[in-house]
C-alpha cells in the first residue's frame, strides 16, 4: 500500500510539473505576442504576468542554513547582455535586481532610458528612490516642484511623492541607474502606490525608430 501511495504521489507531482511547464510555455508565447508589460483598467495597471513584489523566506531549520547555502551560490555578476528592456515608446526600463531573482531581499535596482525629448509616466509610491544619472540632461517634477539634473547628478525621490521624469535633450537619450528598498516597504504593508498619468504611447516625433541601449552614444 505504501508503495502504491508513493507511486501515486510521484505521478501527481509529475502531472503538476507538466502542467506548470505547459502554463509557463503559454505565458512565454503570450509575452512574445504582447510587447506591452501591462494594460490599463479601472483598478490601474494590470500586468500581463503576475508580478512578485516581495518573496517569502522559509526553512527547515531555525538557523536558516539552507537559505544561507543558497545565497552563497547566487550570481555575483549580472551580465547586461542578458537583461531586456520593457515599456516604451519614450520611457524604457530593465530590471536588474528584484525579488524574483532571489538574490537580494531588500534592494530593488533597475536601469532606465528616456528617449530624446521623452518622458515617463507620472506615479507615486511610499518608498524612496535614488537615481544616479549616467548620461543626458533633464528634469523631474516632484509634487509639482521642478528639479533639473544632468549626467553625474544624484536624484532623490522622497517618500510618498508623485513624480515624473523628463529628458530635456531633443537629440540624445538620458540614462539612469535606480536603486530603492521597495520590497522592504511593501513587506511592512506600506503598499499605497499608483500611476496617475500614463506614459505617452506614441514615440517622440522624429525619433520613431529610437532603440534603447546600455552604453552612452
Amino acid at each position: 500500500m505504501a508503495g502504491r501511495r508513493l507511486r501515486a504521489e510521484a505521478l501527481q507531482r509529475a502531472g503538476v510539473e507538466a502542467m506548470t511547464i505547459e502554463w509557463e510555455g503559454k505565458m512565454a508565447d503570450t509575452s512574445k505576442k504582447e510587447e506591452k508589460e501591462y494594460s490599463s483598467s479601472e483598478t490601474g495597471k494590470v500586468y500581463q504576468k503576475e508580478r512578485l513584489f516581495f518573496r517569502e523566506l522559509t526553512g527547515l531549520t531555525y538557523s536558516l542554513r539552507e537559505e544561507l547555502k543558497r545565497i552563497r551560490k547566487v550570481p555575483r555578476v549580472i551580465k547586461g547582455k542578458d537583461l531586456k528592456f520593457k515599456k516604451g515608446s519614450q520611457f524604457y526600463n530593465v530590471d536588474i535586481l528584484t525579488p524574483k531573482e532571489k538574490i537580494t531581499q531588500v534592494l530593488y535596482a533597475h536601469y532606465i532610458v528616456i528617449a530624446p525629448g521623452g518622458k515617463s509616466d507620472k506615479h507615486g509610491h511610499m518608498n524612496e528612490a535614488m537615481f544616479y544619472i549616467l548620461d543626458g540632461k533633464g528634469h523631474e517634477i516632484h509634487d509639482g516642484v521642478r528639479y533639473d539634473w544632468e549626467a553625474g547628478d544624484v536624484v532623490v525621490v522622497e517618500n510618498s511623492c508623485v513624480h515624473q521624469h523628463f529628458n530635456d535633450d531633443p537629440n540624445r537619450p538620458a540614462r539612469a541607474l535606480v536603486i530603492k528598498s521597495k520590497p522592504l516597504y511593501l513587506f511592512m504593508n506600506m503598499i499605497m502606490q499608483e500611476v496617475v498619468e500614463e506614459a505617452p504611447k506614441d514615440p517622440v516625433p522624429g525619433h520613431e525608430g529610437f532603440k534603447p541601449t546600455y552604453l552612452p552614444e
